[in-house]
């Protein structure tokens, strides 16, 4: 029982560092050969686990193999757009100025239930208003529409609007990032005059940092509101 337990662990840490190893993609933004690897990665865990008289060498050197043929197709997919378009294959277009390309879809096989389904996804009632529906390597579908069915923009209105810079979060229940602090440029001893104003240690804070306009906001921890 105890062999089971601590293979289990080994086999685990080694799949979610595979995994980093990667790269940061979301489940469904997978290339194709990237989901293959995921899935017979996930096979092959299961035998050293299932099967405890196997060396786990038997399972981790196929998984160990996987990742370095992901690794080297993710490289050469990257300096090479022919064998990139071979393994992901390229977008499609299957709405073009309002109209339906039948041959694509079928050839996508999608049919208009799916189609539709995606594009109120997209917040696009009628297909008059598409200007462009792209189906990506992914799956998913990009809808363009028409410029005059697109959201008002304060460009369109002339209107001059602040910058605004990336949020940093600063304080997260009760630890001080402090890589945070260097990229938004402040000092600790900055940090600890903020907390001191509103009379809270950092233990006590829930949440703190810098919002787009570089305006700093801090939420307390609601059992420490209580006392």
């Amino acid at each position: 029982m105890l062999i089971s337990f601590v293979r289990a662990l080994l086999i685990y840490t080694l799949v979610v560092a595979i995994m980093r190893i990667m790269g940061k993609r979301q489940l469904a933004q997978l290339q194709p050969f990237e989901l293959v690897v995921a899935l017979m990665i996930a096979d092959l865990a299961a035998i050293p686990m299932e099967d405890t008289s196997k060396p786990i060498l038997s399972g981790l050197i196929p998984i160990a193999a996987l990742l370095l043929a992901e690794l080297l197709l993710s490289y050469f997919t990257l300096k090479s757009e022919r064998l990139r378009a071979f393994v992901c294959g390229s977008p499609s277009i299957v709405i073009e100025k309002g109209r339906l390309d039948y041959r694509e879809l079928q050839k996508q096989r999608i049919n208009l239930n799916d189609l539709m389904e995606q594009l109120r996804s997209n917040d696009i009632l009628n297909l008059s208003d598409v200007e462009f529906a792209i189906l990506e390597t992914d799956g998913k579908l990009n809808v363009i529409p028409k410029s005059q069915k697109r959201p008002v923009t304060p460009e369109d209105l002339k209107i001059q609007t602040p910058y605004e810079g990336i949020p940093y979060t600063l304080i997260m229940d009760g630890h001080i990032h402090h890589q945070n602090l260097i990229r938004a440029n402040k000092k600790l001893s900055w940090l600890y005059q903020q907390l001191a104003e509103k009379n809270v240690k950092a233990k006590d804070v829930f949440y703190a940092g810098l919002d787009s306009n570089g305006d700093f906001e801090i939420q307390i921890r609601e059992e420490d509101k209580k006392r």
